[in-house]
Formats: C-alpha cells, structure tokens, sequence
C-alpha cells in the first residue's frame, strides 16, 4: 500500500515551536518568496504539501498543472486543468464537483487488501467484511458504483435512518454483503428490516436504545422470523480529535454495560439470546491518533469474549468508523492529520481481537468497519474559479510636500527610512500615525483627501514592511499577523455554506491549491470569500506543515490576450485586453477580459456534499462522474446543478406564479408611461432567462 506513510509523532509539535533561526526560512516562512529566479513545480508540491494529502493520488506535471491518478499507483493519469477546460466546453459551467470513480473503487480495494495483509501477518482464523456508512455521501450514482466495486469483497452498507434503509434496501444486491442497522428505530424501521431477509438481505439490527430490545422480540415473534442482533456498547475509551467529545459515557448512541445485560437477559428470556451475534462501537469521525483505536478495540475485544461467556453467539464485532483522512499531510495527530496509516489500522485491529479470543479460547469473529471518510473522501474534488480581487492599496507613493499635513509628512518620513535595520520600530510608528489620522478626521482636522492620502501611506509602509518580512529568518511576534493584514481578498464562485459546510461550522480544514500556473511562483497571499452576502462565507484557515495558514498563496490575475479582426484582410492578431481596475477599492472588474484561474478544494467526498445548504439559494452544483478509459476519460454521469426555479421550489415560489407577478407589474408600468414596451419585453425576457439558469455566476 503505497502513499499512506506512518509517524511516531505522538504530539504536534510542530505547531507549537517558537520561530528559531535554525530551522531553514522556507519552513519557517512559507508564506514567503522564494530567494531564486525561477519557480520550480518542486516547490509548489512543497507548498502546498500535495505529496502529504494526496500520494497517491495528485501530483503536479512537468506544465505546472495538477494531475489526477484515479488508479492510484496502478497507472493512469488526467490533467485536471484540461479536464475541466474539455468539461467547459460541454457548457458545464463552474463550480464544478468532479467525482472519479476509479478512485473510489480504488480505497476500497486498499481497504480489503490492508486487512487481508493483517489476517494473513497475524494467521487470524476469521475474515474481514466492510461496510459503507450510507450517511457519509448517500448520492444515488456513489452509492450504486460503491455495491459495483465492492461487490467481489461481499462489501455491504449501513443504514443510520430510516430514509437511508430504503436506499441499502433497493440498491444491495450482493449476496451474503451485511446490511448494519443504526440510528433510532421504530415498529416500521424494524418490520422492514425483518421482512428484506425474505429478499436475502442480511440486516442485522443494531440495538442503539434499550427499549429497541423489546421493539425486536415483539416484531420478531409476530412476523416469524428470527432477526441477527447486535448492540451497540459505550466504550469508556475516548476518542481523539473534533469528535472526541460524542465517546465515551455520555455519547449520544449507545449501551452502557448495566444496559448491555440487562438487553441480554431480556433476549434470554425471549428465547433470543442466540440472535444476538454483533457488538459494535464507535470512536468519533476523524480519529487521529492510533493510540485511541488500540484503546478502543482492546476494551471492545474484552467485551466481546465475555458476551460470548454469557452464552450469546457472537460472531462479528463492528469496530465503526474513524479511520482519518491525512487533510494537512503532516502524518501528526493533529486533528486534520493522523498519525498512523491504513495498514497500521487494520494491524491493530486484527492483532487485538486475535490476542483476546486466544486468551479466552473462543472463536474468532468476522471484523467490520464502517469507514466512509477514507473511502469516499479522495474521489471528489470541487473546482472554482477566481471572479475577482481586492487588494490593500500598494505601490510607491507620492512625496509630501511641506505644506502638506503634519501627519502625512510623518508616514512619508517613516516610509522612506524603513530599513532591515528599523523595519519593527517603523511598523509600530506607522501604526501610530495612521490611528492619529483616523482621530483626526473623525474631529473634522482632516479632509476626506488627507484621510485617504495618510492611509495610502501607511499600507505602503507595512508593503515595505512585509518585503522585509518575508526575507528574515526570524519574525517578531507582533508582526507575524502582517501577511494577514496585508492578504487580498479573492472572490470565488461557490458557497462556503453549500460545498464545503464543516469549513464553516468547525474550522475543518480542506486542501486548496491552483490546479494550473504551478510553475510559477505564488507571489499574492490572500483568503477566499464566496458569493453569499454573509461575513462568514469565506475561507481563512489552510493547511500547513507547521501551523494552520492564515492565508493562501496564489496568483495573481492576468489580462486575457484575445483576437482582434484587423480588417478586410481577415488577419487576427494577439492583443492584451484594458482590464478596468478601481484605483480606490483595488477591485479588479470585468471578469471576461482576464484568463481563467482555477482553484481546487480537495478531499471533500465525505459529507460535504449532503450536509450543503442553501444560504442565499446557491443550489447544488453541476457534478460529473468521470472514469479513465483505455484512451482518456469517459463522462459516466452527468448531474446537472440547481436551477433558480429549483432552489425557488424549495422554498415555496411557483416560478409560473413570479413570472405573471412581473407581467402584471410591467403592464401597469406601461399603463403608467413608466416603461416602453421594448424594455418590459427585455426585463421579462431576463426574468424567464435567469429562472432557467444556473444558481451561480457564469464566467
């Protein structure tokens, strides 16, 4: 199993060292530029830390483009920049999900290999049986190429709703695959896991409450069918990372042990003892240390045997999920990261469970885990373009003259004397400055020109300032946030809210990176902001080796070049576009008379695409299933975005009914003299247009 790398790192300790002038400046800065000439794809792999996250799947080509392995090591590749550009021109606008297919079934080959490699290593006498957690990404064409390519590992599903049992219902089809019953349950939930046994299903319903017990002997002896029990136990273990918290005594699902026999002694007494089979349990999502996961099998191993003790027939122990995603790539147990990889894992598993039944001398159990992060995260990526920027005003300013403002004549003092020698002495005098050119405005001393002139000053200090900054090996503390302070701001073409939620909600960190221009060197810092009118839709924390980034390198937009008739003799020539830049704000504006730049969020299969919402009615977006083919690629599905019509049905509006409400308005407006015909005929036109058209921007 290639591209998984272990680390003994117990702690991160990376992230919590001083800057030291020891530690080479491209560790220690790399948010800085680099001292060569040229820009090597190298560099951008360390920049971005895309060996880390994504071996073995991404990779940077000789062209400064990332490159998809859907296969793995296995052979294969794609290059996402000219996927997307080829995509493009299939009028498949941006934001665009890309699912691989290939890639999915690849994870869950490395799933089954990793356990048959342990249980052959450890001459386990039992055998492994995943399952895929319906809820991680229950996306009808996911879920049925996930039964396809799990088919020949009897690769089953399981179910934590009601809702998501219909799914496992009608679309497992492989014999003897298990189908894990969670969540909460009632009557119907239980009868119809019942019956699809009927069907050759093999449901095995998972106690979660102590009064499901009951639910289960009830229904079982009305329908007649003997059911496959198993209860799910509360491990004093607790887990590690952002879900640490859902373990342990007081978790959410669970049996504690008082609970467990007394569900056992009601099954006995039912004559039912002999149906319950599975103990299972669950750590937290994201479990990044693998000290947690030897705790917790070890204390489920143990509860284990002495269920078999007390006479039930068990023969599967469900070990849930857990098993991380490397998000930041730096092998740690940082709550991003794991420091541990897929085979350590299932060694782990394996060699524990072992360990308890010799002891006992019982049978060992076929193994389940529930791992949906690890397998779906990798094969879909969300690609987005920049719309525009905004920047701290820059550049070399004017001098003061002497009849200009004490306080200007202070900042253009300060500004011409900053030195490598002086640059922190002159960092805090600025700041002072400019705060007493904001009091002074705000008590009438200074014009509306003489606050905007200081101002100019200052950011052009702290630019001198920062180019200083990026060469030291050593900055002091309170100028570490100037890269922040000086970052621009990149509009981009999505919804923080509807595609990446857990960025939003808890800080969860994804990779970002270009997908194209990687042989160039990222010389702009900036954080992303999308399209919704809320002051949380932005994107400000990054992954990073040594600490979590608070801004992003990227580049910086370029001019189109477009071809222009020359006249009657039919020539074209190549000619740089006039962007329109607004001096004041920074903003560059007109989006078509720039190049394309592409940026891509990576790993973001698991949950993100179910757990969207519709902040300022931005819908799902446009999502393609693509599989490596002898020759390329080929398109195997084709899921279109949200319309506004479609967002608007969601939330009530009869588009036909908002339509008519318009034509209404606009014939009293021409009643009124208030319109001419021609403009309500194009005002309508726009209306139906924008009704039919996708919920974001088009480029």
């Amino acid at each position: 199993m290639t591209g998984e790398l272990t680390s003994t790192i117990s702690i991160r300790e990376q992230k919590q060292q001083p800057h030291h002038p020891d530690i080479p400046a491209h560790t220690r800065l790399p948010h800085g530029r680099s001292s060569r000439p040229t820009w090597t794809i190298e560099e951008s792999e360390k920049l971005y830390r895309i060996q880390g996250w994504g071996e073995p799947y991404f990779s940077i080509n000789a062209v400064g483009h990332v490159t998809v392995s859907p296969k793995g090591d296995r052979g294969g590749s794609l290059d996402l920049f000219e996927l997307v550009e080829a995509l493009k021109g299939r009028n498949l606008e941006l934001p665009l999900l890309i699912r691989f297919s290939d890639i999915l079934a690849d994870r869950i080959e490395r799933l089954n290999a990793c356990f048959a490699k342990a249980i052959a290593r450890y001459n386990y006498p039992g055998r492994y049986q995943g399952v895929y957690p319906v809820k991680c990404n229950q996306h009808r064409h996911l879920v049925e190429e996930l039964v396809q390519v799990g088919h020949p590992y009897q690769f089953g599903l399981e179910a934590g709703s009601k809702p998501e049992l219909m799914i496992a219902l009608a679309t497992l089809k492989t014999d003897g695959a298990l189908l894990i019953c969670n969540g909460h349950k009632d009557r119907e939930y239980i009868e119809t896991a019942l019956l699809s046994m009927r069907l050759g299903q093999k449901p095995i319903i998972v106690i979660e409450q102590l009064e499901e017990v009951q639910l289960v002997i009830d229904i079982s002896a009305k329908l007649g069918i003997e059911p496959i029990v198993g209860v799910r136990a509360k491990l004093s273990t607790k887990g590690s990372g952002r879900w640490g918290e859902s373990t342990g005594d007081r978790a959410k699902f669970g049996l504690t042990l008082p609970e467990i026999l007394s569900g056992v002694n009601q099954l006995r007494d039912a004559g039912l003892l002999n149906a319950l089979q599975l103990l299972h349990f669950h750590i937290g999502s994201q479990t990044s240390a693998i000290s947690v996961i030897k705790d917790a099998i070890r204390e489920a191993s143990q509860i284990y045997v002495e269920l078999r003790a007390l006479g039930a027939n068990m023969n599967y122990l469900d070990v849930g999920g857990g098993l991380a995603i490397d998000y930041d790539g730096s092998k740690t147990n940082f709550h991003a990261s794991k420091n541990y990889n897929m085979q350590n894992y299932a060694n782990d598993i394996v060699a524990e469970v072992k360990e308890a039944c010799e002891a006992r001398q019982i049978p060992a159990p076929v193994l389940i885990s529930e791992s949906g992060r690890a397998i779906a995260s990798h094969q879909s990526v969300l690609i987005f373009d920049v719309l525009n920027t905004s920047d701290v005003l820059s550049g070399e300013p004017a001098p003061a003259h002497q009849n200009e403002h004490l306080i200007i004549r202070n900042l253009w003092e300060t500004y011409g004397n900053i030195t490598v020698e002086n640059y922190q002495e002159a960092y805090h005098d600025a700041i002072q400055f400019n705060e007493e050119a904001k009091s002074l405005f705000n008590l009438g001393y200074l014009s509306l020109t003489q606050r905007a002139r200081a101002e100019q000053l200052y950011w052009a200090c702290c630019e001198k300032i920062l180019n200083i900054v990026r060469t030291q090996d050593y900055v002091p503390d309170d100028l570490e946030d100037i890269e922040k302070i000086m970052a621009s701001i990149y509009y981009v073409n999505l919804s923080v809210f509807q595609s990446v939620p857990d960025s939003w909600a808890m800080n969860q960190l994804f990779p970002i990176m270009p997908i194209h221009r990687l042989n160039e060197e990222p010389t702009c810092r900036g954080i992303l902001a999308d399209l919704t009118c809320d002051s949380d839709g932005k994107i400000n924390q990054f992954i990073d080796l040594r600490d979590v980034k608070s801004v992003l390198e990227l580049h910086p937009l370029r001019k189109a070049k477009v071809q222009e008739n020359q006249g009657s003799g039919g020539e074209f020539t190549d000619k740089d576009t006039q962007s329109t830049v607004l001096e004041e704000s920074g903003t560059t504006s007109h989006p078509q008379t720039r190049e394309p730049y592409y940026l891509g969020l990576f790993l973001v299969g698991a949950y993100q695409e179910i757990m969207g919402n519709l902040h300022n009615l931005f819908g799902n977006t446009n999502t393609v299933h693509i599989r490596l083919a002898p020759r390329g690629y080929e398109i195997e599905h084709l899921v279109k975005g949200d319309t506004i019509t479609e967002v608007l049905s969601y939330v009530q509006y009869d588009a036909e009914d908002l339509v008519e409400s318009i034509r209404r308005r606009t014939e009293q407006a021409l009643r009124d003299n208030s319109i001419t015909l021609a403009e309500s005929q194009r005002l309508l036109q726009n209306y139906q247009k924008s009704l039919s058209s996708y919920t974001y921007l088009s480029s």
